[in-house]
């Protein structure tokens, strides 16, 4: 892809952002043909926009935000972003380029869309994230508010256009380019009912309740590979007062270990806005909130060195829509600074990754403590000398 787009004319430089402190890569880039479509679409109502009037949904290093505040010289842009790591990027992209004043990061809410103009939405996947944005922007925005909306051919549906069109009376597809394609959305439909989220259920095997608003990976179900982990909670570390559920999603193994374990501090931590709120969720449903504390953070990077007796992991296996390895050794890494000598990492992955020796070279001794057709189960034991050790069968 070009690093220089022309949006009517007017040139930005989208090789100029960087991903970081998210994971860099050569085949992992920093904008993508959908947020050059979103903004040509979008050109003439952000001309023509006064400030505080435009909501930027899933810019996910700054390429939709940067690029209004630069070819229209707008201020006062509202941001969304699911992941702290896109904020992360978003804030050190707007610094090298003079533009960390334009804009507020925002949580997921009304006052995010609060008579709203012009929204700019980069689509996600998940009908559920789907439906949850598209009804507080049809609740909150303005009646004439316009949302220039795009996403990755391969990952758009039918299904998203039956969704969209509940909340808004013009759905409109754009041309495809270099894989991307914009939906044009207006006319909200204020009478639209909303769902409610978090979405709730109850797993009677496991005796708990799974909470999940749009975006959460799975949403309210237990995927296989934690359904295999929860078997050896009683198992983990059977002395740690404190355990950290790394990547906590929907909070499933936060509950099973503070409700398994009534004498366990719990601490559920994920980059993901929504996971933090399933969580949080998942806790009050449960009546567990004393016991689950939930943290907003990268990779553990608000955690103390040697700080955790206890760390239990499901490595997600992919960056976005990219599969690629890089996050799970990132965390890795992180659970070996953090970890307090003779600390447990528990972590299940799919069988076909086989992970045992990166974790032993980052952690410490690593053994197999399970396996199916499908998963395996480790733990990985730290050095009291705080080096790695290697692994055993």
């Amino acid at each position: 892809m070009e690093e220089n787009s022309e949006l009517e004319g007017m040139v930005f430089d989208f090789g100029h952002l960087r991903r970081f402190p998210d994971i860099e890569a050569e085949n992992l880039f920093a904008h993508d043909a959908t947020d050059e479509l979103i903004l040509q679409q979008a050109y003439a109502a952000l001309e023509t926009s006064a400030p505080g009037s435009v909501t930027v949904l899933g810019d996910r290093y700054g390429a939709l935000t940067l690029a209004s505040a630069t070819v229209h010289d707008l201020s006062g842009l509202r941001v969304s972003q699911d992941g702290i790591s896109g904020e992360y990027a978003l804030a050190f992209n707007a610094d090298r380029s003079g533009h960390a004043d334009v804009y507020t990061s925002m949580a997921l809410g009304p006052e995010l869309f609060t008579e709203a103009e012009v929204v700019l939405w980069q689509l996600p996947r998940s009908l559920d994230e789907l439906a949850e944005v598209a009804a507080l922007i049809s609740t909150y925005a303005s009646p004439t508010v316009q949302v220039f909306a795009g996403g990755r051919i391969k990952h758009m549906t039918l299904a998203m256009n039956t969704v969209l069109a509940e909340y808004f009376s013009s759905v409109v597809p754009g041309r495809a380019w270099r894989k991307s394609r914009p939906l044009h959305l207006s006319g909200p439909r204020k009478e639209a009912t909303a769902l409610s989220f978090p979405k709730k259920e109850f797993h009677a095997e496991q005796g708990l309740w799974i909470c999940a608003h749009g975006a959460t990976f799975g949403g309210t179900k237990i995927d296989v590979g934690t359904r295999f982990l929860l078997d050896y909670v009683p198992r983990m570390r059977p002395d740690a007062s404190l355990a950290i559920d790394l990547g906590c999603g929907n909070g499933t193994i936060s509950a099973a270990l503070a409700k398994a374990r009534p004498e366990l501090k719990v601490i559920g931590t994920d980059q993901s806005a929504a996971a933090v709120a399933s969580t949080t969720a998942t806790a009050l449903a449960n009546a567990l909130a004393d016991q689950i504390e939930v943290v907003r953070d990268d990779a553990l990077a608000g955690f103390a060195s040697g700080s955790a007796e206890l760390i239990v992991l499901n490595p997600p296996f992919h960056v976005g829509a990219t599969v690629h390895a890089g996050i799970a050794h990132k965390l890795f890494a992180a659970t070996a600074r953090v970890l307090a000598p003779g600390g447990e990492l528990w972590c299940v992955y799919n069988r076909h990754l086989d992970y045992k020796g990166a974790l032993a070279k980052a952690v410490g001794t690593t053994r197999v403590v399970a396996r199916n057709s499908k998963f395996t189960l480790t733990v990985s034991t730290k050095a009291a000398s705080g080096t790695a050790e290697g692994s055993s069968s």
